[in-house]
């Protein structure tokens, strides 16, 4: 039974609590998310999601390594730019950074504050030098990943409907249809989060300028 002081004293109904406000930024560009995600690569053949354990087993003692894949999401509109980059240095986020500014950019976005975990790519002179003028470099909180919440989303929507969405022979196979996919992310692909927009439609130039 619950407690007393959990039920509406009229209707003897429970009381629901309201489920908390989730934080948007109020125009695009005013916060990027940016995060990386290890990746197992596929080996020739396929790999252990698709052939069982026992490949997965084989997967590990013939080292095929891994990819990372960086993104960056715009908080307000959740368009999303991505790469898999080799892997994880301060050179190669940096890098990284400076084409992701200016995809947004060329869709109309001027970025003012970049938000990331504490890795030691993003604490380096490097990335801080690859920010840009007036960008501010926001860090999340130690062991909270969900500060970082929505590139954590785009991570394991990545994973569901690309990475893992199908069988792939190979790497090569999985790496040639991730622009599709993104694409089709970022332009067809209704966001609940959003109110079944596109993130596209939150960007009027975009929208204009790509189909």
């Amino acid at each position: 039974m619950p407690l007393l002081k959990h039920l509406d004293r009229f209707t003897g109904l429970p009381v629901r609590k309201p489920k908390p406000i989730r934080y948007e930024a109020s125009r695009p560009g005013e916060l990027v998310h940016v995060d990386i995600k290890k990746q197992g690569r596929i080996p020739e053949g396929g790999g252990h999601r698709a052939l069982g354990r026992a490949a997965g087993n084989r997967d590990r003692q013939r080292g095929v390594g891994y990819a990372f894949v960086h993104n960056a999401i715009d908080d307000h509109s959740r368009l999303a730019y991505s790469e898999i980059l080799d892997d994880e240095r301060k050179e190669t986020a940096a890098a990284f950074w400076i084409r992701a500014r200016a995809f947004f950019a060329d869709a109309g976005i001027t970025v003012t504050a970049v938000m990331t975990d504490n890795g030691a790519c993003y604490r380096s002179r490097a990335f801080r030098d690859a920010l840009g003028n007036g960008v501010k470099h926001r860090r999340t909180r130690p062991y909270r990943p969900q500060t970082n919440g929505k590139v954590e989303r785009l991570n394991r929507t990545a994973e569901d409907e690309w990475a893992y969405a199908r069988f792939y022979p190979n790497e090569a196979a999985r790496v040639a249809a991730f622009p599709a996919w993104l694409h089709h992310y970022n332009h067809h692909r209704p966001h609940t989060a959003l109110g079944g927009q596109t993130p596209a439609s939150r960007v009027h130039n975009l929208t204009g300028n790509y189909s």
